[in-house]
This record gives C-alpha cells, structure tokens and sequence, in this order.
C-alpha cells in the first residue's frame, strides 16, 4: 500500500478534469418549488426501486452524458453499438419501462411527473418516445443471451412493463436516504473530496461483496501499482437475488475501514441497480467512476458474472471484462487496472494472483458457496481468510440454518394433496417447537388477504405475490411459513423465491400428483364445472401449469399416504440444516 503519511497528489501534466464540476439535470431549489407544485396536476408514474436507482444517477450526473431516459434512436444505437446515435460511448441501456396501460394514458410530448414510492415528486420526464421494444433482441445484444437464468433477462420478460418512455429529466428533488446518509456521495461531492484532499491519482474498487483479507490484498496491490489513492466504492442499490444485504456489507466495510491507512482511503457508497450485465458492465461501471471523478479502476475477474446459465456454463468468459475496458479505457477517460482471482498460499502465509503462485506451494481458498455453507452450519471461518469484524458481523445476520426462518412452497394441480401435505407439516414443525410456524393456504389466503381478486393470470399472480411477500416477512423474522397454492407460473415462483431468498431459505416442494388422478379425486367437483365450461382458466384443464424444473423436492401422493409425504419434507429439511433431527 501507499505510504499512509502522504496522499498521492503528484499528477504531472495530467489535466484536471475529473476534478472539475460535473453537470447535473437538478434546477435551481426555488425552480424545483415551483414545479412540484405545477407537477402535481400532471400524470404520474410511480417509480420502481431500480428506476429509482437509475434516476437519482442521471440526476447527479453518475449517468453523464445522458440527459434522460434513453429515446428510442439512442436505445436501438446502445443495443446494437454500445453507443448513442451521436457515436457517445454508453453500453447500457437506461429506459423507463411502464405498463400498456399507463403508456396508454401518455401522448409524445407530455410530462409526466416521476414519484418515488411515498409519493413525492422526484422529477418531471418531457416524453420524446414510446415504444414496444423486442425484448429478445434487447437481451441477446446486452446480455450475450436471451436466458431466464440470467437476473437482468429474467427483469425484462418478468418484472419490467412492455413499453418504454423516453425524454429529458427535469430533476426537482434526490431521493431520500435514511442509511448510511455521511457515506452517500454524488459525483460532485466526490470530486469536491478529492480537490479538498488534493488527491489527483484515485483508484477505484467496485463490490457487491463484503470485503474479506483477498480484496484487501487486491486493493493495496492495485493502488500500489497505479500509485494513487484508493476508493472504496460499494454498490448499495440492486444486486443479484440472493447477496448479502446492503446493511451488513456496509457495516462490514465500516468494521475493516481501519485496516487501510486514513489519509489514502475513502469509502463511498454507490446507489446503482445493477444488471450482473459483465463485459458491458464493467465498461458502464468504468464510465460511472470517471463520472464521480476517479483516473483508475480495478477490473476484477468475471466482473459484474451473474453465475451459471441454464445449461449450468458460465454465462461470460473470466477475462472478457477486463478485455472489453482495457479497448475503451482511453475514450473513457480512466485506466484500468486489472487483477486475477487472488489466493492464500499457506506456506508463504500471504495471499498471490493465482497465475503468481510459487510452484509446489499448498493454495488454500474458499468460494462464496463455502462461506455461506460454513455461516449455515455455524462451522469455523478462518483468520487468513476474513477478519473476525466482518465474520461478526455476517454471523449476525446470518446465524446457523436451524435458527433461521424459511419458507416451504408447496407448488401443484387443484386437489394434488398440498393442503393435506402442508397442514401434516405444519402439526409435525409446531410438535418439535421452537420457532412460530403459519400455513397460508391458497383458499383460506383467498378468503382473508384476496377477496376482491378474480382468477385471470393476472390476479393469480398478484395472489402469489401476495402470499410471497407475507411468507418473506415471516422467514425475515425467524418464523417458518408453509404456502400452499396452486401457483402455475414459474416466472411468478420465481419472483417469490427471490422475495423469500433475500432473508432465508425456499424450499420448493412440487406434489406431482397427475392431472387424472386429480381430477378422479375433484373431491370440491371444480374439475367437473371446468370440462363444463363453466369454470374459465383452470389450472390443468383451460390454463397452463408450468412444471418446476428443478424443485428442491417433488412428492408425488399417488400410493403414498399424507404422513410418509410430510416425513419426506421433514426429512430434506432435516438434510438443508434448517431443523435439527430428533
């Protein structure tokens, strides 16, 4: 690391211009008092967390060039160049998606007013463009393929509206923090640090990760190697389904803030949603950090990979990253600096990039599957690996598997046995004790949380939605939840299951009970009134159920009895450690 007596501030003949005043799309506090008044007469479109995310950095200029919600010319020339239509380098597309029906309520050339989620009134959008965009195209272009196993790809088919807005931002207000509100800085805010600082060599280390002794090591190399100061800079917006939530990475980064020296370290928190979009997000990812003023950022090995696709290969090369910003750096404006996975050599007692590893030496590493596998099993991590601040701090929001709470979803035809199975499950959980367990049935959910809904695809979906976000509270606060609907779309499983995921484990149970012997059975004669035609889109007959493909268990009741069903749940949740064996 850098002499911690002395910031780098030598710059030679470099220009200053990361250090300049960048613009932002804000008008003047008396302007914006004015509008909002005036804004409150117009249309308004209440924003998604990641619209959100994406207009609070077009606002303050983390976005820049951008001036808007991409237009439809500006959108197709990203998707298929990596640029603006005026040649611009910008590789992601940032659109405002809405509903058909609201896009039918908005002509070009209308503003409409842009609300968080309270209600107020962050910005005012001057529509340019609405249009139907293809997705698939979008998906293949951006994202390298169009595969639902992808969580930027799943938004877009799944969770995104199907028409985009595009326009100008007119911005009136920065969305609230209540968080960490000392460690959120704009852009300019940043550059005003650095001039203050005289810092002139910045480097600049993006995670969605805690920080444990391997970033450490990678992050004292990389500022010794581009002999500048370092910015610890955290995104805290949206990640992938299933990271350690924003509350404790950032009490983690707090915790081993004091093994950097002060004078040359800086840590800031980044409220970008991300897309896990690799090479071409690690570029964004570039171009934002030469926005908040940095000359140097690390490119780490499969940067901003979202895994595995759905034939279980990884989605981008280790290295295409890094080679895609090391093409563009110089029209960037930053440099990269690149690294290696970095590993533990026990006989050297330090850690190495993995290509620098002495011959013969014994490697010691552990992946993030085995972290979370030794925090589920309360099982030692060690010192070379993490510090005990951080550990601390993970063990608390992640205790041992048998102490947290989880959900069991039971997912099948109407009269499969998942209501028979679940109340079983149920009786043996409360007999053992020890944490509160609730049944939300489909019928008695019906009843008490969705009686006004119908049973069109779209109120059933905001029917599981609903018992998802109820079962999420309850695993978030160390209760077991058993769900019990019938379920038929897998994109809408899905979207629970990373409800659920984000505070403890899903355990989807599929009863693969055949749609005969369902019907033989149709003890509630629902069957009967559906080859009737008096039962619109049923589940089976006139509707699709979208078989799990990869349940975490599937039980079939066909020649089994109730209790040998619920024993096989009690005994996969016995094998995932979420309840210890009697």
């Amino acid at each position: 690391m850098l002499d911690s007596s002395k910031a780098v501030t030598d710059e030679g003949p470099r220009p200053m211009h990361n250090l300049a005043p960048i613009p932002e799309l804000y008008v003047s506090a008396d302007s914006a008092q004015k509008l909002k008044v005036e804004a409150g007469n117009l249309v308004s479109h209440d924003l998604t967390p990641r619209q959100i995310c994406d207009l609070e950095l077009l606002m303050n200029g983390g976005f820049s060039p951008l001036k808007g919600f991409l237009g439809q010319a500006d959108y197709d020339s990203v998707v298929e160049t990596m640029r603006l239509a005026d040649g611009t380098l910008w590789p992601m597309p940032i659109t405002l998606d809405v509903s058909e029906s609201f896009a039918e309520k908005v002509q070009v050339g209308q503003d409409i007013a842009l609300r968080d989620q309270e209600g107020v009134i962050l910005a005012i959008l001057s529509v340019t463009d609405k249009w139907v965009p293809n997705k698939a195209v979008e998906a293949e272009k951006v994202f390298g393929a169009d595969d639902l196993a992808h969580p930027a790809v799943n938004y877009l088919h799944n969770k995104a509206g199907k028409v985009y807005l595009g326009g100008p931002i007119t911005g009136l207000t920065q969305p609230v923090h209540y968080d960490f509100k000392a460690r959120r800085d704009t852009p300019n805010e940043l550059r005003a640090f650095f001039r203050k600082m005289g810092w002139r060599r910045i480097v600049a280390f993006q995670t969605r990760n805690p920080l444990h002794r391997a970033h450490q090591e990678l992050t004292f190399r990389a500022a010794r190697e581009a002999q500048a100061n370092l910015l610890i800079h955290p995104v805290v917006g949206m990640t992938k389904p299933g990271d350690v939530d924003h509350f404790t990475r950032v009490r983690c980064y707090e915790a081993v803030l004091d093994k950097y020296p002060s004078s040359t370290t800086h840590l800031s928190l980044l409220n970008l949603a991300m897309r896990m979009g690799g090479p071409r997000e690690a570029l964004w990812h570039a171009i934002i950090r030469r926005n908040h003023g940095l000359t140097h950022f690390i490119v780490g090995r499969d940067h901003a990979g979202p895994g595995k696709n759905s034939q279980g290969k990884d989605f981008y090369d280790p290295y295409a990253a890094q080679e895609l910003v090391r093409q563009h750096q110089a029209e960037v404006g930053i440099e990269m600096v690149d690294f290696k996975q970095m590993v533990y050599v026990q006989e050297k007692a330090q850690y190495f990039p993995v290509d620098e590893v002495p011959e013969g030496s014994t490697v010691l590493d552990i992946s993030g599957t085995e972290l979370r596998r030794r925090l589920r099993e309360g099982l030692e991590i060690p010192d070379w690996f993490s510090f005990p601040e951080v550990v601390k701090q993970l063990r608390k929001t992640s205790p041992e598997r048998s102490k947290q709470g989880f959900t069991v979803f039971f997912t099948g035809f109407s009269g499969s046995g998942k209501s028979t199975i679940a109340n079983a499950l149920m009786v043996k959980l409360m007999e053992m004790g020890g944490r509160p367990v609730t049944l939300l049935d489909g019928d008695v959910v019906r009843k008490h949380l969705s009686s006004e809904l119908g049973f069109s695809k779209e109120h059933r979906d905001i029917n599981i939605k609903r018992i998802g976000y109820v079962a999420s509270e309850i695993t978030k606060n160390g209760g077991i939840a058993i769900c019990a609907p019938i379920a038929p779309y897998a994109a809408t499983r899905r979207e629970v299951r990373e409800m659920i995921e984000a505070f403890g484990a899903f355990i989807e149970v599929h009863v693969a009970t055949s749609i005969e012997e369902c019907e033989r059975r149709d003890r509630k004669g629902l069957y009967k009134l559906a080859r009737e035609g008096k039962i619109k889109e049923f589940t089976g007959i006139s509707d699709p159920y979208d078989v799990p493909a990869a349940p975490e268990l599937r039980v079939d009741t066909e020649g089994l009895d109730v209790d040998t069903c619920a024993h096989q749940v009690i005994l996969k949740l016995e094998a995932m450690g979420l309840i210890k064996g009697q």
